[in-house]
């Protein structure tokens, strides 16, 4: 099935170039079935590759999905116009009252930052906890994985002495995980970040189980039961130009390890990550749409988390 999102959300002529069908509106209400509700939480500062990688990845699954952009309610994004965001976002406030099958917190630039000193970090504590009574499963990436272990279990970030920043061979822990269904015993991850969640912290929570981890970037997945969270600390949806870009961006001599072909940035890097990424993402929506209901707000209704983060009436 395809995935349903505005018409004239740029992301659609590229992902209608790929060949990701997509569905409009008139379309979706045809069809006798009820379309899997995921809000995207977009935080990363070029949000209109973000919205593509992500949108390819959720349209590529069997199911129908429809997909809701959002933002923090008062924060004004400097990297896009104002139109856009006016076009294709909702503000937190205005979607707090509905429920989604899924929902998904992005990285942002704010990593290097206490917690307590981003602005928007107030709001933020709140739609995660939102997210336990409106949201029946969670993801979050790289810099939100962060933000939502330290909220929900105190696990702190700490910086790192040298930016994890490259291609990393990621050992698959939990082979049995839904999440991690038919992945390799060893698979690659792009890694761009400048903090980690502290391991000694990481290791001693209660609930946490880490899934997938990286001896040069540590921990890479951790599955959170009691909240119903798949924690992403790297960046499975990047396309294979991302990390060329960051580098040429930021203009350092620290190159992205295992990415560019005998480290020459000349060189056109080569995608190593694709299919694990699709499958990641497929799980995920499997396990969702295996575990929710027909009817999300009669879930809310009837239905409570034991301390597993399984639903009992």
């Amino acid at each position: 099935m395809p995935i349903k999102i505005p018409d004239q959300l740029p992301a659609r002529h590229t992902l209608e170039a790929e060949g990701v069908m997509i569905m409009g509106e008139a379309d979706a209400v045809r069809q006798d079935i009820r379309p899997l509700r995921i809000g995207l939480l977009n935080l990363m500062p070029d949000k209109i590759n973000t919205e593509t990688q992500l949108a390819r990845l959720l349209g590529a699954t069997p199911l129908q999905i429809e997909l809701t952009l959002v933002r923090i309610t008062d924060h004004v994004s400097r990297n896009i116009s104002a139109d856009h965001m006016a076009a294709f976002y909702r503000p937190w406030s205005e979607v707090r009252a509905e429920r989604f099958d899924g929902f998904i917190i992005t990285g942002a630039p704010v990593e290097r930052l206490p917690f307590a000193d981003v602005r928007y970090w107030p709001e933020l504590c709140s739609i995660l906890d939102w997210t336990q009574t409106h949201v029946h499963r969670c993801l979050t990436i790289c810099w939100a994985a962060q933000a939502a272990l330290f909220h929900f279990h105190g696990v702190p970030k700490r910086d790192l002495s040298r930016k994890a920043f490259g291609v990393f061979q990621h050992r698959n822990f939990a082979p049995t995980s839904p999440y991690l269904r038919g992945f390799a015993d060893v698979f690659d991850v792009p890694v761009s970040r400048w903090t980690e969640a502290c391991p000694s912290a990481l290791a001693s929570a209660k609930g946490l189980h880490i899934l997938a981890g990286s001896v040069e970037a540590g921990a890479g997945f951790v599955e959170d039961r009691a909240h119903r969270t798949l924690h992403m600390f790297n960046h499975l949806e990047y396309d294979t130009g991302t990390l060329a870009g960051e580098y040429h961006r930021d203009g350092t001599a620290q190159l992205p390890a295992g990415y560019f072909p005998a480290d020459d940035p000349a060189r056109s890097p080569e995608n190593r990550w694709r299919g694990h990424a699709h499958l990641l993402f497929a799980n995920w929506i499997n396990e969702m749409y295996q575990t929710t209901a027909f009817d999300i707000a009669a879930e809310a209704r009837e239905e409570r988390p034991d301390q597993l983060g399984h639903y009992v009436n």
